[in-house]
This record gives C-alpha cells, sequence and structure tokens, in this order.
C-alpha cells in the first residue's frame, strides 16, 4: 500500500516536472527578441476619443474651447489641461475639437507624424490654435510665432516649440531662453520629426 503511494506521488512529482519543462520551452519559443519589443510596445495605445461639441453652446466652429479636465491628447495620451501654457487644440468642422498638451503633438497631428488614435483627419479641421506662452490666450496656430532651440522643456520634458501672438514676444523670449523664432510656415514636418520621438504610438 505503502509503495502504491510512494510510486503515486513519485509519478505526479515527474508529471510536474514536465509541465514546467514544456511551459518553460514555451515561453521560449514565443518570447519575444529584442528587435520585436518596441513592435509590442506600440501595439498598447490609448484611445483618446476627441470631444464632442456642445448644441447649447452655440459655438461658432472657428472659436477656440476651453480644455475639459478630462481630455486627453490624442498623439501622447497626457491631459492637456494640466498644462494651460502649451495646450493646443483643432476643432473640426462637426463642432468635434481635439485638444493637444503641446504644439509639437498639435504638429506632429497635423503633419501625420506617427498614428494617432483618431478618425479625423486634417481635412476636416476647421481651425486649429495654440496658447500664447506670454498671456495664456487662445491664438490661431497659423498667425503665431513658435521658439525652437530654447532651454525650455515642454509637458514631456523634452524640446517643444512655446508659442506667441507676438513676434516681438518670441524674440524676447529667444533673448532670455535661446532658439530662434519660426513662423507656421518654418514649422515643417522635418522639424517636428525629431520632436516627436516621445509620441504615444497606436
Amino acid at each position: 500500500m505503502r509503495r502504491s503511494i510512494w510510486l503515486g506521488t513519485l509519478l505526479g512529482l515527474a508529471a510536474i516536472a514536465a509541465g514546467a519543462v514544456a511551459y518553460t520551452r514555451h515561453q521560449a519559443d514565443h518570447s519575444p527578441s529584442a528587435g520585436s519589443l518596441d513592435e509590442i510596445s506600440n501595439e498598447l495605445c490609448i484611445v483618446a476619443p476627441a470631444t464632442p461639441p456642445d448644441p447649447a453652446s452655440g459655438l461658432d466652429p472657428l472659436v477656440p474651447r476651453a480644455v475639459p479636465a478630462e481630455a486627453r491628447c490624442p498623439v501622447c495620451g497626457m491631459y492637456p489641461a494640466r498644462y494651460p501654457r502649451w495646450a493646443a487644440q483643432v476643432v473640426f468642422k462637426d463642432g468635434a475639437t481635439h485638444f493637444f498638451d503641446s504644439p509639437v503633438d498639435l504638429f506632429g497631428f497635423m503633419n501625420g507624424v506617427g498614428r494617432h488614435s483618431s478618425p479625423y483627419t486634417m481635412k476636416e479641421a476647421a481651425a486649429q490654435f495654440v496658447t500664447d506662452f506670454e498671456t495664456g490666450e487662445w491664438v490661431a496656430a497659423e498667425r503665431a510665432f513658435y521658439v525652437s532651440g530654447s532651454s525650455i522643456v515642454g509637458p514631456m520634458r523634452d524640446a517643444d516649440l512655446p508659442a506667441f501672438a507676438r513676434r516681438e514676444a518670441a524674440e524676447t523670449f529667444v533673448r532670455e531662453r535661446g532658439g530662434s523664432v519660426l513662423s507656421f510656415a518654418d514649422v515643417t514636418p522635418e522639424l517636428i520629426r525629431p520632436l516627436s520621438r516621445n509620441l504615444h504610438r497606436h
């Protein structure tokens, strides 16, 4: 009787050991290589839908909206309301709005740098705005001046493009923090691409 119990225990331990070996081999066969880790991490995303229009607001599509606390940037997944001096937005023709935590992410969206969680494209945009770094007021992105290469870092603790409504204010900022003043047309995809290495991939 004892021999039967001992034999059964031994067989059970052998089965457990065999299962552990098989599991280990399976994990080794299916574990990601170093080269595929980026691909896997890029599959993880935060869906950041556009903020729908408020029918009761009566706002014109060309008017900038206040940033809701719950709104998330469709490019990086951060909360733009936490960075009021950097926030940007795109208002679409149907009244929906995407909010961005910085001008870099706005330009990343406009230029299609990286993929983002949005069914909208810039063909459907009615207007885009950035925050005047000096005053905190909204200014049309096309009329703003941007500072590239300054010592200041944006919400993602990296190089960014503080925006200004007045060229004189941008030039004063450059004298204090370095960099160069750019117009909207100067902010090309080539300039944005190296600044966008932290973009949230989808």
